[in-house]
């Protein structure tokens, strides 16, 4: 997971940033980090029709196990009631004189009773318990997998405004949440309506004056339990938002520890951990302090029933309105008359965390991809690799200006072009709109002829190799890393592309060779070596549009001569388009476009820029007096 996310959020175009309140897809603000109380007050703004639709259909796999659980809920709140009856009357019989040996035939047949009553109450609790868990735990899972899934889809544009750690608190945290909610929600519901219902007629029954003294109180508990469930429920959302911040810091942190290390920042890293670990901690005592008096509260509502049922039950019993089995009874009954008190307040707090966990889930699933295929989309095969741009203009949600205006070039098939120009031209922009990472906002952009729109993404991508400025290994090893994207490679066919690129000299000598880990992010390798593993990914694609994102940036300079031989070689026979700052690496190119804000203001080979002393001409003599 964060492999993926980071990948995609490390991918930044040469364009202007903003630090306004960024958009997604023009109308997609940034993601929320949770609810606020009055969005939690006001549920109609988050559990609408869809959304209510979408909540209920995750069910739909698990109805055979939802209804065992809730028909073993249903077991526990009865048995949990027939045990005090049975209870009852053993005690009627035994303060009212019964005969001895009737007794003990009544005595064993309803402590038979009563033992089958357990184990059943015992066997329905370890189904709810386990199976419940296990839908739980099951319902989480496909949400998980369908959210994953969603977050491949989403397009650049989406993870140039979002943040990777809070994109993974809502994998993980938030659906534990919304999963605890599924599995005990109905339970919960169906045990304490049963036990509260039972229990009150049970009361009422054997004294309606102090079953309605006590039904009085019920009111009062349930709205300070609630009330204290509320607090913790707040505490919870902003712990929520705490750790989410710390995952946050701890990701970016981690992932910059060089740069840290380097600059000496390690203080200063540790003083913002700090400052948001003692916001969680604060949070958390919040939430403790609620949950003490929640508890305490509670208990000792129970003591003041216990109390007040053997006072006005023993003034009772002296006058006849009650027998001992009913005061017993009446015992017994109180405590389960609290646990439905307890189980409401639990159940406000899971539906609390569940829904903000559900609207944060939703709010990533309702974000349409931006790049999609178009309903008659065609496979993209057989590609010659003529790319052109017809009048092509684009601008980023974010930026008042276009970053590129009425763009027009033609690539024909197999030819090798460079595009140059100053920093912010648009030059990564205008490639990115050929594998569709992507949408031009004006004209076209064709494969052979063909609008990029109307070819499938996956494709269109198959039949394009694009090799970064900013380089990305995954852990693992040097196989893996080289074989990604094409699957059922053999490690001849890794072999050949590592050699295509320079790298099978470097990789023999690691460890492990071609299975040597090479650690996070490819940490034990330099920065040459891991530029040249993601050349040699891109050769094994094999595909039909290469283009080169200053994909020799990082490297040596007999390194980049051995590179820029391979790239000449592989060229061959396909549509290559380079981006470069060293005009070094261009100068062979069969034609040179020159970009600047105003557009392509030049093209030719690099003779016939340099005696043509325009823009080209500027800035290779400016390169060369470096």
């Amino acid at each position: 997971m964060p492999s993926l996310l980071s990948r995609l959020s490390s991918v930044k175009p040469d364009r202007p940033t903003s630090s306004a309140a960024s958009v997604a897809f023009d109308q997609t603000p940034r993601l929320s980090v949770g609810l606020s109380g009055a969005e939690t007050a006001d549920l109609r703004a988050v559990f609408h029709g869809a959304r209510r639709k979408k909540f209920f259909s995750c069910y739909r796999p698990h109805l055979g196990v939802l209804a065992a659980d809730l028909a073993c809920a249903v077991l526990v709140a009865t048995t949990t009631l027939a045990l005090p009856l049975c209870a009852n009357f053993v005690v009627k019989q035994l303060t009212e004189g019964a005969d001895h040996e009737a007794l003990y035939d009544q005595m064993y047949l309803v402590g038979g009773l009563m033992i089958i009553l357990i184990a059943l109450e015992a066997g329905s609790r370890l189904f709810v318990d386990y199976q419940g868990h296990v839908m739980g735990a099951r319902m989480e899972t496909d949400m998980r997998e369908e959210l994953f899934e969603h977050y491949q889809k989403l397009s650049f544009s989406f993870y140039d405004h979002q943040r990777v750690g809070q994109l993974m608190s809502r994998i993980s945290n938030d659906l534990f949440a919304l999963a605890e909610l599924y599995h005990h929600g109905p339970e919960d519901v169906a045990i304490s309506l049963l036990k509260f219902l039972g229990a009150s007629a049970i009361l009422i029954v054997l004294s309606p004056q102090l079953a309605a003294l006590i039904l009085l109180s019920v009111p009062f508990a349930v709205a300070y339990a609630l009330y204290f469930n509320k607090r913790m429920g707040i505490a919870v959302r902003q712990s929520k938002e705490r750790i989410a911040a710390i995952n946050e810091h701890v990701e970016d942190s981690l992932s910059g520890v060089r740069v840290v290390k380097a600059f000496g920042g390690e203080t200063l890293e540790l003083s913002r951990f700090n400052e948001q670990n003692v916001n969680f901690l604060n949070t958390r005592r919040k939430g403790y302090k609620a949950e003490a008096l929640f508890s305490a509260g509670l208990q000792t509502y129970t003591q003041l029933l216990t109390l007040m049922v053997i006072v006005f039950g023993t003034l009772a019993i002296t006058r006849a309105d009650m027998s001992v089995a009913d005061l017993m009874t009446f015992l017994l009954c109180i405590a389960i008359l609290v646990d439905p008190i307890s189980r409401a307040a639990n159940f406000a707090r899971l539906w609390q965390e569940g829904i903000t966990g559900f609207h944060r889930f939703m709010e990533v699933l309702e974000i349409a991809p931006e790049i999609q295929d178009a309903p008659d989309a065609i496979e993209l095969i057989n590609v010659k690799g003529a790319v052109d741009f017809c009048n092509v203009s684009f601008r980023y949600a974010s930026a008042p200006e276009e970053a590129l205006s009425n763009i027009t070039l033609k690539i024909e098939p197999g030819e090798f072009v460079a595009l140059v120009g100053q920093s912010g031209a648009g030059k990564t922009t205008l490639c990115s709109l050929i594998p569709r990472f992507y949408e031009a906002t004006a004209g076209e952009v064709l494969i052979d002829g063909r609008n990029v729109k109307q070819i499938t993404t996956n494709s269109l991508r198959q039949n394009i190799g694009v090799v970064h400025q900013d380089v990305y290994l995954f852990a693992g090893t040097v196989r893996e890393n080289i074989a990604y994207g094409r699957s059922g490679a053999t490690l001849e066919d890794v072999v050949h592309a590592a050699k295509l690129a320079h790298a099978h000299e470097f990789i023999s000598e690691l460890a492990h060779g071609y299975d040597t880990d090479i650690g996070e992010r490819g940490v034990q390798l330099s920065g040459g070596q891991k530029q040249r593993l993601t050349i040699a990914r891109t050769f094994l694609r094999d595909p039909a549009i290469l283009i080169f994102d200053e994909a020799t940036s990082a490297l040596d300079g007999e390194s980049e001569r051995a590179v820029q031989a391979a790239v000449r070689s592989v060229a061959k026979n396909r549509t290559t388009i380079v981006i470069a700052h060293r005009l070094s690496t261009i100068l062979h190119a069969d034609r040179i476009v020159v970009l600047t804000d105003a557009g392509i203001v030049e093209q030719g080979t690099h003779q016939d820029l340099i005696e043509a002393k325009g823009v080209y001409y500027a800035l290779h003599n400016t390169a060369a007096s470096v």
